[in-house]
């Protein structure tokens, strides 16, 4: 786990839903899924599990968490 220095520099994420094949890179329209900015990586990780558990019956269902850097930089 990164020290809170880092994860506070970064948002994180959840983004995904039905893929419409199992290369994972096209969503079926209307799937779409977007949950977030949680402020640090164990919370996201926390609800990507939470949300992904729902749908785990779905083969092509898939979330993703996606770090990006806080705007304005590490500010703390």
């Amino acid at each position: 786990m990164p020290d809170s220095s880092a994860t506070s520099s970064k948002l994180h994420f959840i983004w995904g839903g039905v893929f419409t094949d199992a290369s994972f890179t096209t969503l079926e329209p209307g799937t779409e899924e977007a949950y977030g900015p949680y402020h640090d990586e164990r919370t996201a990780d926390r609800i990507w599990n939470e949300k992904a558990r729902r749908n785990i019956d779905i083969a092509n269902h898939r979330l993703f968490v996606i770090s990006v850097p806080r705007p304005g930089g590490n500010a703390g």
